[in-house]
């Protein structure tokens, strides 16, 4: 299952016959988290991209009151990784966390690098992934700035359906930018509107 998963997700964006599949999933080392496990830390380099198959990762800073800023969160079928960090193999500013118990593949940045050498369309596939991930920023960031709280809530919803019933309010509120009291009220003003 795992990884017919992560083939799914590849052919999205490219082809890989038999043989490539088969290299390109002898690439991938299988990890385990249990729930709450920190999977990277702020200060550490970055040296796997993660493709979850079960459970839930976020991604968050924590600033220097100590107040969590979720920015992503990777249910299964989602890849996650300090992007700055992977990248440049500097320190890092993000915190990754199993959200329940989790299963993923690590595709470490030597084994990606080799990839690219092995099986150039894979440098295609990262390329969009990081190209997505550009644009989800990027509209994360004006949808912030623009959007009511309860618009960021509608726009949560859709991107991560499966996770609006099963997560905690607490890391919603963090992910939409509010206090757990606030979207605690405004959910039930929501609810009362229908």
């Amino acid at each position: 299952m795992p990884n017919s998963l992560i083939l799914q997700n590849v052919a999205r964006h490219i082809h890989l016959e038999a043989e490539e599949q088969q290299h390109f999933l002898s690439m991938l080392e299988p990890a385990m988290y249990k729930s709450r496990q920190v999977v990277l830390r702020e200060g550490d380099i970055c040296r796997h991209t993660i493709f979850v198959t079960e459970g839930c990762l976020r991604g968050f800073t924590t600033d220097k009151n100590g107040y969590e800023h979720v920015l992503s969160f990777a249910p299964p079928n989602w890849w996650m990784a300090d992007l700055y960090s992977l990248i440049t193999q500097k320190t890092g500013t993000l915190h990754i966390q199993a959200l329940e118990k989790t299963e993923a593949l690590l595709l470490s940045k030597n084994r990606q690098e080799q990839l690219y050498r092995d099986i150039p369309k894979f440098e295609r596939f990262f390329r969009i992934l990081a190209e997505n991930a550009l644009v989800t920023h990027q509209q994360r960031l004006l949808d912030n700035m623009s959007l009511s709280a309860e618009e960021r809530f509608e726009l949560f919803c859709k991107k991560y359906p499966t996770l609006v019933g099963c997560l905690p309010q607490k890391q919603i509120a963090s992910y939409i930018g509010v206090t757990p009291e606030f979207f605690s009220k405004m959910r039930s003003g929501m609810q009362k509107k229908g």
